[in-house]
């Protein structure tokens, strides 16, 4: 049993008061006809605000758990997403503008590069969600993914309460759709020669593949029926594409969680691991493919006779074995950050491209801009007889630095970067998204070079003899290059993630997570306690005591002295269940959210930091 009993949900009529602060952003409105709104002008609406980043694909979970709420409530409920960046390049409106459109976002955004908003309704983590009754109020803030049915039961709940109140107010909402534009392509993702010497690029946004003839042009096929699904003929956002033996094609279908595999002389389609459910801490991490779920898998490798799976929906590497039909953990423990070292213990943050390099499997990992790498683990690397793997990293310093420098591999930055290309010279090609640029790094010299710039959001490449063909993500085309002789020279620039430290005491620091289950439900403590917290630092001496894990969603911890400044990383969860004696098998849901808070030691600071996991803090 855990002692982080939580509090039960408040009566409607009980809810505490506090006004919601205006919604201010720099960068506009999104999705609304060009009209700009104010939270009077929402009165009499349930508003649900979704704090997201494009770059963030907890965020993007939500984007999808929000769709059927979405579409039920829509004529009491306003979504609106106030884009909050991480990134620099996720600051720039056009980019944000983009991602609205790739992913299919239904709703107005407010485009908020300074963090305004963020910072008025102290937000600490990507994504968050803020409930705002019809009457202005906050009544209810959710951290990271699994809240969409805590959110729907409190919307009937506030529907329900402000009809017979009067104050409910019915009807269209603000979004205006914006006009389609025709191209043969659109966001398109990852790309793959075929054996003929057609390009095979999946077509991300319009849900397909697109066979282009060897001009990287000439539309000659499209796969599937370019409506999200996960039907027989249908994919939903596919991503990363590899050649298998037989000649098939895997594909990453990445928003059904799924791997297919496409047969290029049959046409055929079939799905070979993953059930069409995201994968949920507690759930199996191995067995048949066909049984175990994954959770956006965003690009696959063919390398060490089975096929890799950059898995970025929790951090990790996973592989499949057509030969077994089976698939489990490779590499990573799923918490999110840059560790090296055995591959069950490694740290990634989004893997999100792979290129198979003779004894080297490479890895853009891209919350942590990186570039990283597997190889078999030899004496001395912490896995036995060495008869496992070991990741290493060749450029990236974790979570909160990035930018655009070249040199030596060691200060050399990336931001963001979503594809590898292994070259024929033994050297790495990186589309390098956020920088807009495709950069090398070659392992001989240890030293980063630019490539190409001017390009926009790159994700992948390709080699096509001499040249390399660039997937331009964001311009929707395959671009083609002449490998250069020489490295372009551009200007350095570094950036640390833009977010205010948390002024804190020295010494013993009190962590609360709070969590109040939904209203008919009750933390699942059948089979044990229900609520498990993660605790680290970087750098790790920032922490005295108080590291690990746990079951208690609260902590004290001791923070070291002469360590002035760190960021503290928290993970939690918590699985609640319908609270009803008579059903045998009542409904459960987790909960679950990472958080990276940058601190700073002060003698004035707080000595209790608290982390909205559900609800509201006290």
């Amino acid at each position: 049993m855990t002692d982080a009993t939580p509090v039960p949900a408040s009566p409607p009529s009980r809810r505490a008061r506090v006004r919601a602060p205006e919604l201010i952003g720099k960068g506009g409105w999104l999705n609304t006809g060009e009209m700009s709104y104010t939270l009077a002008d929402l009165r009499g609406r349930i508003v649900i605000l979704d704090f997201w980043t494009f770059c963030c694909i907890n965020c993007l979970h939500v984007l999808d758990e929000l769709r059927e709420l979405e579409e039920k409530h829509r004529d009491t409920v306003v979504i609106i997403g106030v884009h909050s960046p991480k990134f620099v390049h996720e600051a720039e409106h056009q980019s944000v503008v983009d991602a609205v459109e790739r992913y299919e976002v239904h709703h107005p955004v407010l485009d908020d590069p300074e963090l305004a908003t963020w910072k008025q309704y102290a937000v600490r983590a990507w994504p968050t969600l803020v409930v705002i009754d019809p009457e202005g109020y906050v009544v209810a803030q959710h951290a990271g993914e699994g809240h969409a049915h805590a959110i729907a039961k409190l919307v009937e709940e506030l529907e329900t309460e402000h009809a017979a109140k009067g104050t409910l107010r019915r009807g269209d909402g603000p979004y205006v759709p914006p006009e389609p534009v025709a191209t043969d392509l659109r966001f398109p993702g990852k790309a793959l020669v075929l054996p003929g010497g057609h390009f095979l690029v999946s077509d991300s946004t319009r849900h397909q593949l697109v066979e282009l003839d060897a001009d990287g042009e000439t539309v000659v096929r499209r796969i599937g029926t370019g409506v999200r699904g996960f039907g027989p003929d249908s994919f939903s956002e596919p991503q990363g594409l590899a050649l298998l033996p037989d000649g098939k094609v895997i594909v990453a279908d990445t928003v059904n969680h799924a791997l297919r595999t496409y047969d290029p002389a049959s046409g055929a389609i079939e799905t070979v691991a993953g059930t069409g459910r995201q994968w949920w801490q507690g759930s199996p991490t191995e067995g048949p493919a066909l049984e175990v779920d994954l959770s956006s898998p965003w690009d696959v490798a063919w390398w060490a006779d089975r096929v890799w799976i950059a898995m970025a929906g929790v951090h990790q590497l996973w592989t499949y074995d057509p030969a077994t039909g089976t698939v489990g953990v490779a590499a990573g423990t799923t918490n999110e950050g840059l560790v090296d070292g055995p591959a069950a213990e490694a740290w990634f943050a989004q893997p999100s491209g792979l290129a198979a390099a003779g004894d080297r499997l490479w890895i853009a990992d891209s919350e942590t801009s990186a570039l990283r790498y597997v190889e078999r683990a030899g004496e001395g690397d912490g896995e036995g007889d060495g008869g496992g793997f070991v990741i290493r990293t060749a450029v990236g310093a974790g979570l909160f630095d990035f930018g655009h420098r070249d040199g030596a591999a060691g200060q050399a930055l990336l931001q963001h970067p979503l594809g590898v290309t292994a070259l024929p010279d033994g050297s790495v090609a990186v589309s390098d998204t956020y920088n807009h640029a495709l950069r090398r790094y070659d392992p001989a010299t240890g030293e980063v070079t630019t490539l190409a710039t001017d390009l926009r959001e790159p994700s992948d490449a390709v080699l096509v003899g001499e040249d390399i063909v660039v997937v331009e993500s964001a311009r929707h085309r395959l671009t083609r290059l002449r490998l250069p002789d020489e490295a372009v020279n551009v200007e350095a620039v570094a950036h640390r993630t833009q977010r205010a430290a948390t002024e804190v005491a020295p010494g013993a620091l009190r962590l609360d997570v709070v969590f109040t289950a939904p209203t008919g439900q009750k933390l699942d403590t059948r089979y044990g306690p229900s609520t498990r917290l993660l605790v680290s630092a970087t750098p790790p001496e920032l922490l005295a005591e108080g590291g690990g894990a746990g079951t208690d969603l609260h902590r004290e911890l001791v923070l070291a002295d002469g360590v002035t400044e760190g960021v503290l990383h928290v993970s939690a969860m918590a699985a609640s269940c319908d609270d009803d004696p008579a059903n045998e098998y009542p409904a459960c849901h987790v909960h679950q959210q990472d958080w990276g808070v940058p601190v700073r030691v002060d003698g004035t600071g707080t000595s209790r930091l608290t982390l909205v996991l559900a609800g509201l803090d006290a």
